[in-house]
C-alpha cells in the first residue's frame, strides 16, 4: 500500500468553487429568512417570488426545465412551499425539504436532478432512489415526476 504524498493531485483539496458559492447562498438565504417580518402568507408569497427569481436567473436550458418543475411540483402537491435551499429551488412541507431542483450548472455536471430528502415518502424496500437525472422533460418524464411528487407527499 503506498502513501500518498503532499503533491499528489488527488488529495483533498477542500470545498470547490461552486460548493463555498452554494454555502454563501444558503447563508444569505437564512438571514433573508430571519429578517422577514409579517404574516405567514407574506412571508410564502416573499418565498415564492425568490425561488421564482432564481429561476429566472438559470441559464436556457435549465431555466426551462426548472420552469416546468416548479410548475409539475407546485401542481401536484399544492400544499408544498417553495424557497430558496443553496440557491436552489426547493419545496418544503412543514418546514422539512421535501425535494429541490439542481440546475447542472449549479455544480457543472451534465444533467439536473431532482432530488428529494429522507423526509419524502419514497421508502421501498430496503432500497430506492432518492435523486433523478434530468436531461429532457417530455410527457412522459412529468407524469413519472408528478407521480414521485404525490408519493413523496402521500
Amino acid at each position: 500500500m503506498s502513501s500518498m504524498s503532499s503533491s499528489d493531485n488527488s488529495s483533498y483539496q477542500g470545498f470547490s468553487a461552486e460548493e463555498r458559492a452554494a454555502m454563501k447562498e444558503h447563508a444569505q438565504e437564512r438571514k433573508k429568512a430571519a429578517a422577514r417580518r409579517g404574516s405567514r402568507a407574506d412571508k410564502a408569497a416573499e418565498a415564492e417570488r425568490d425561488v421564482l427569481a432564481k429561476i429566472a436567473e438559470m441559464q436556457d436550458s435549465d431555466r426551462i426545465m426548472a420552469e416546468r418543475i416548479h410548475a409539475v411540483v407546485t401542481a401536484s402537491a399544492p400544499a408544498l412551499a417553495s424557497k430558496l435551499w443553496y440557491g436552489m429551488p426547493a419545496y418544503t412541507l412543514d418546514a422539512k425539504i421535501i425535494c429541490h431542483f439542481q440546475p447542472a450548472a449549479k455544480f457543472k455536471t451534465r444533467y439536473a436532478t431532482l432530488g428529494f430528502s429522507d423526509h419524502a415518502n419514497l421508502d421501498e424496500g430496503a432500497i430506492w432512489p432518492t435523486s433523478f437525472a434530468i436531461t429532457t422533460l417530455t410527457p412522459e418524464v412529468e407524469a413519472h415526476l408528478t407521480a414521485l411528487v404525490r408519493r413523496a407527499t402521500a
